[in-house]
Parts: structure tokens; sequence; C-alpha cells
């Protein structure tokens, strides 16, 4: 899918949303009670004032009850089935859930607990993580958030950055990954002065 058939989906979101909501006589106020999400931003997500997320998509497709390829308006396909094979990489078995090579990639994640301290890393692209199960600690920069099962963050993933188990069970994460995020590299750690000597 080229570019301006993601705009012409994403454009169709808001008007689909207010459809929806309308057709089952749900207020903003109501459904932004519902989901946590302000009536501002579910105003201008009907109206395409703002474009939609991941973030914002799942608790409405929930409080809904409809699937999210609903709200997208994804084709019908003859056999909705995901063929995609689990791989194992280190401590972290994933299934890439998209086809389509570059733009925008999904991913199925279990993460399993690693001991040792993390390593913060940078690549290019943007990054939104939902936990389906379990506790995810990210670190992001300087800050430490532990994320639990139905919350979500995304971040630019050029800032230093590291996610795993909070505790000692694994953590079941969705994760929609931008552009570039194939040219990772490790953050360089800064030079001790007896290094510098």
């Amino acid at each position: 899918m080229d570019d301006k058939a993601y705009e012409r989906v994403l454009s169709d979101v808001g008007p689909r949303l207010r459809r929806l909501r309308q057709e089952r006589g749900v207020t903003l106020a109501a459904l932004s009670e519902t989901t946590g999400i302000s009536v501002s931003t579910l105003s201008r997500l009907e109206s395409g004032g703002r474009k939609a997320t991941l973030e914002l998509l799942l608790p409405l497709a929930q409080a809904h009850q409809v699937p999210l390829d609903e709200l997208v308006g994804a084709p019908e396909v003859g056999d909705p089935r995901v063929r995609a094979v689990p791989q194992r990489r280190k401590h972290m078995t994933f299934v890439p859930l998209t086809r389509q090579p570059g733009g925008l990639q999904a991913y199925k994640m279990v993460i399993d607990p690693v001991p040792g301290t993390p390593e913060q890393r940078t690549h290019e692209g943007y990054e939104w993580l939902y936990v389906l199960s379990g506790r995810l600690r990210l670190l992001l920069a300087d800050r430490d958030v532990v994320l639990r099962s139905g919350e979500a963050a995304e971040f630019d993933t050029r800032l230093p950055h590291w996610f795993g188990p909070a505790d000692d069970k694994p953590v079941e994460v969705l994760s929609l990954f931008g552009r570039q995020g194939e040219r990772m590299h490790v953050r360089a750690k800064p030079r001790s002065k007896k290094d510098a000597d």
C-alpha cells in the first residue's frame, strides 16, 4: 500500500468512528468516560483533526466491541489467518503481523526475563507498544516506567530506550514500528577518564 492509500485509509477512520458512535446512540462524553480519552481528542479524531493511533483505536474498538479492522476499514480477505512463523531471538519470541516490507510494521512479542542491567539502544523510527499481558518496564532516556496489561506507550526510537519484563514473568506486547527501525545500533557509553588516557 503506498502513502496515498495509507492517507486515504486514515482519513476514513474519523467518519467511520462518528457513524459507529451515533448508530449506538453514544455521546462523546459517555465514550470519553468509557475509554479514558478526552472529549476534545475524540471530537478531533472524528473530524479528522487528529490522526488515529493504536493507543486511541484499541480502547475505541473495545468500547464499541468491534474488531480493530472494522475501525480502519481493512479490506476483506479470503482467508483471514496470519500465517507468520514465530521467530526466536535471544530472550524474545516474536511474530511479524505485517507482510509488506518497509513502512509500518506490526509484531506480537513475548519477552522473557533476562538477568543483568538493561542496555538502552537508539535507532531511527517510532514505536507504539501495547501490553497484552504481564508488566512491561520501559526505560526511555532518564525515565523508568512500568506499563500493565491494557496500557500503551509511544516514543521516538532515537531516544535511548529499552523494554522488557518488569518482574520475573514474561510480558506479551503488541508493537507497531515506524520506518527505518532496521538500522539499530548500540548507544555509545561515555568513556571514562581512565579510558581516555
